[in-house]
């Protein structure tokens, strides 16, 4: 599944919640809206950096760590293309969307 990414920010990953089909068909609403709990329960990323004080990975110094590397570059599950969500926060530490 490719994902598309935004200079908005609604994730704590990169991910663009916006576009993708779980928000309708599973109605997630996302990572930030639930406190680290989307449709098919608890994210380990979105819970690390929520009790960091963080809105998202971009923020954090240790970016990108190895848990956000696994998330994003996963050859079944991650990002198309690899590691776009780990680029999507740099983007947005960088001031992009805020």
């Amino acid at each position: 599944m490719a994902f598309t990414f935004t200079e908005k920010i609604d994730s704590c990953c990169g991910l663009h919640c916006t576009g993708c089909e779980f928000k309708e068909t599973h109605g997630c609403k996302g990572c930030l809206e639930t406190g680290g709990h989307p449709f098919y329960g608890e994210c380990s990323i979105a819970l690390c950096c929520l009790s960091k004080g963080l809105t998202h990975c971009g923020e954090c110094e240790d970016i990108p760590c190895e848990k956000l590397m696994q998330w994003s570059c996963d050859p079944e599950q991650g990002d198309s293309p690899v590691g776009a969500r780990i680029n999507q926060c740099i983007r947005w530490a960088r001031g992009a969307g805020k």
